[in-house]
């Protein structure tokens, strides 16, 4: 086991520091180009979906100089490359390529699961396809050496102690002034980096409109809509560069394809409702150019680069040693940022948060149940983060009735429907994770809350919490998204502004293309979708679910909505 683990860091190491330096390792690209503005670097996994290569591209598509100082890797756009073992090498000769765009707060790694999957289950049915997983160019400022080492102390040492990992030390988590190039980072710009990177990657805009999916998770919907009626050339009148005519069909991964937030109100975070929104386009862009609002999308507790950062270290103990009682919570040192969200995120009531006691460090808990914790539907209380990867097991458990109470017909849409509990033994019990799997078994004490509703069942458990973890700790983009451009919700809030309306040229193109719908049973938007999308529900899966749930579920069945992406692809569009 330890070669295994020396042998993950040996090729993390050197795959980061091809993606940090733009390094010399470069792939024929398609079409012309210069030099070295390709990289592609095989990734290595430990993912049991057998038969699915993956690899990290980047492509360099420089901004205007007009967008100011930047780091150099923020001129170059990134994706992960999911292709069938068995398949052609070249994009371009695989029978279909789906595009997904990420939703708010999350990376390129969050489709590790359903990427695989999906990518598994079209080859299963004799089809070649390709599944690409879009990164957002502002997760150029992401750092993840320390995760890439493969080991929690280490990253907890070169992200909060100054130790240096191969050579590098952390430069800290950029601050607002460090952003100013982000402020023109909206809509606009986002699907342009798609335009571009399809036409460099794919420049034969026939093969284009014949093979090419583009779709993507909760905001990546509401992109995928500006992107089908946008125009790129500058001329309404032609056609070919349309955005609906670079993709064959679309696909919504819990959301819809629309050039509308009002679909996923509730499955983003309310803060993104700016105060200064109110006064238009322009009084906004000015704030964002002259930093009096922040260029990135952050808050005090959980949602701030820190913490996106913890899910993932949280994710190497859980991939590592699983069963082992974790040490991470006293392992990291103490500041407001942390304690404020260990105090959110793990509070019995509203005394506990206030207090502090019982707090996260007063608990025996292992690296699974940490994890757990942190992102499952039973834990969390933001709904956007959810995921359903099994349950609290080996002790008492109680109500988590912070911030909401259990059962409160006052639950802000915000924080899901589902019952949250808590470990009720400090200093007591090493508190263990029950996989989605083993939920419903024999030996499970089937927990209730207080009045009498079970937390959860096997129907409602989807995803496996090693691989939430492998995605976390694994993948050379990260799951999660430090640096969320806040122009980008700003645009979309402001959609009726003439700066924004005049990106839908082509209105249209949202129905030019046939579109699969899928939705998460238990999630936010169920109910929600008009008929005539004719969605398809995942039974039990939250917003997350979509993109983690494993191959086989706990009925036995293939995971659905890897499943009918893969038959979506197959179907002549």
């Amino acid at each position: 086991m330890d070669m295994i683990r020396s042998s993950r860091r040996t090729w993390r190491s050197a795959a980061l520091a091809v993606l940090l330096t733009v390094g010399t390792l470069t792939a024929a690209a398609p079409g012309t180009r210069a030099a070295g503005a390709r990289t592609e670097i095989p990734v290595s996994s430990t993912s049991p979906v057998a038969g699915v290569l993956e690899s990290a591209v980047r492509v360099k598509v420089p901004l205007p100089e007009s967008a100011g100082p930047r780091p150099a890797a923020c001129d170059w756009l990134s994706y992960l490359r999911y292709r069938a073992a068995d398949g052609p090498d070249a994009a371009a000769d695989a029978d279909r390529i789906l595009v997904a765009q990420p939703g708010i707060l999350e990376g390129a790694g969050a489709f590790d699961s359903v990427a695989r999957n999906t990518v598994a289950a079209a080859a299963a049915q004799g089809l070649h396809i390709e599944f690409w997983a879009l990164d957002r160019r502002s997760n150029c400022l992401e750092d993840r050496t320390g995760i890439a080492s493969g080991d929690q102390h280490t990253a907890v040492d070169y992200y909060y102690r100054g130790k240096q990992v191969d050579g590098r030390t952390f430069d800290g988590f950029a601050g607002n002034e460090k952003l100013g190039w982000m402020a023109r980072l909206g809509i606009e710009q986002t699907v342009r980096d798609q335009y571009d990177l399809l036409a460099a990657e794919l420049p034969d805009q026939g093969l284009r409109k014949r093979k090419v999916l583009c779709g993507g998770h909760s905001l990546g919907g509401v992109i995928t809509g500006y992107f089908a009626t946008a125009d790129f050339d500058g001329n309404a009148a032609t056609a070919t560069d349309a955005g609906h005519n670079q993709c064959a069909g679309h696909f919504a991964l819990d959301t819809t394809v629309s050039t509308s937030l009002a679909d996923l109100s509730g499955s983003i975070p309310d803060d993104t409702d700016l105060p200064d929104v109110g006064l238009g386009h322009g009084v906004v862009q000015a704030g964002l150019d002259s930093g009096a609002l922040p260029r990135s999308l952050s808050a005090p507790v959980l949602l701030n680069p820190e913490t996106m950062t913890l899910l993932a270290i949280a994710g190497l103990g859980a991939l590592n040693a699983p069963a082992a009682e974790a040490d991470l919570p006293r392992y990291l040192p103490s500041n407001l940022n942390i304690e404020a969200t260990n105090r959110f995120l793990f509070s019995k009531d509203t005394a506990a948060f206030l207090t502090g006691s019982p707090g996260v460090k007063d608990f025996r808990l292992t690296n699974a149940a940490v994890l757990g914790a942190l992102l499952d539907d039973n834990s969390v209380p933001l709904a956007f983060l959810q995921s359903s990867v099994g349950f609290l097991d080996g002790g008492p458990v109680a109500d988590k009735n912070f911030p909401v109470a259990n059962g409160s017909a006052q639950q802000p849409g915000l924080y899901g429907t589902d019952y949250k509990a808590i470990p009720d033994r400090p200093h007591g019990p090493l508190y263990t994770w029950r996989n989605y799997d083993r939920v419903g078994d024999p030996d499970d004490p089937g927990y209730r809350s207080a009045d009498g509703t079970p937390f959860t069942a096997a129907g409602k458990e989807v995803t496996d919490i090693q691989e939430l973890a492998r995605s976390l700790a694994e993948q050379p983009l990260d799951f999660t998204e430090q640096y969320f451009p806040t122009k980008l919700v700003t645009d979309l809030q402001l959609a009726t502004s003439p700066q924004v309306k005049r990106l839908v040229v082509h209105p249209d193109g949202l129905t030019a293309n046939p579109t699969l719908t899928v939705l998460a049973g238990d999630g936010l938007l169920t109910g929600r979708v008009p008929a005539d999308l004719h969605p398809l529900i995942a039974d039990g899966y939250q917003h997350l679910d979509v993109l983690t749930a494993a191959p086989v579920q706990n009925n036995g069945r293939p995971e659905p909505v890897s499943t009918n992406l893969a038959r979506f692809a197959r179907t002549p569009q």
